[in-house]
């Protein structure tokens, strides 16, 4: 590494205990690294969602794009931040999770709405907007677009699969969608 290089990854290895995952690759372009490792640091510990709403945007960014390493990662921190399994499993199976909390739920739809739908209803944005206000919104759709970008970013460069966990979707092996039965030709 050249002294750039060497320089952020003592910063990142200082804030994040070790370089691994995307910093090993966004480190080959520095300036890259440096603006995704500040906006990463933002939506993951300073943003205004309390933390267990940050964890979920990240595993619904990381199945959205089917990063296996973001999952992998913090599948059990959103659970002990209080994300309800059974929620975490349905986001895993791509169905819908349900929630206690009015604005917890209210969040999930939103997120899914854009997620999905590339746009949210006046109606999901007015319930998550009475919850969140302005501030929480954007700062949602900051750290959706955080994570997406990691998500490409793990997907484009195969980083970590992390072989010996069991993978984590029903439809993912490895860096590819598992053809359902439907799909493959008959004999």
């Amino acid at each position: 590494m050249d002294p750039r290089q060497q320089e952020l990854a003592a910063r990142i290895a200082g804030r994040r205990g070790a370089v691994r995952g995307p910093f090993r690759v966004w480190l080959h372009s520095p300036e890259m690294c440096e603006r995704a490792e500040s906006l990463g640091a933002f939506a993951r510990f300073d943003c205004s969602l309390p933390k267990h709403l940050r964890e979920l945007t990240l595993l619904m960014a990381a199945r959205n794009w089917d990063a296996q390493y973001s999952w992998n990662t913090h599948v059990h921190q959103a659970i002990e931040a209080g994300i309800p399994e059974a929620a975490v499993k349905a986001v895993a199976e791509k169905r819908e999770a349900v929630f206690d909390s009015e604005a917890d739920q209210a969040f999930y739809q939103f997120c899914r709405e854009i997620l999905e739908d590339h746009f949210v209803s006046d109606e999901t944005f007015a319930r998550a907007h009475e919850h969140f206000g302005s501030k929480g919104l954007v700062d949602t759709i900051g750290a959706l677009g955080n994570f997406t970008m990691l998500g490409m970013c793990l997907n484009t460069f195969q980083v970590d699969l992390q072989a010996d966990k069991e993978p984590p979707f029903p439809d993912i092996r490895g860096y590819g969608r598992v053809a359902s039965g439907a799909d493959r030709p008959q004999p």
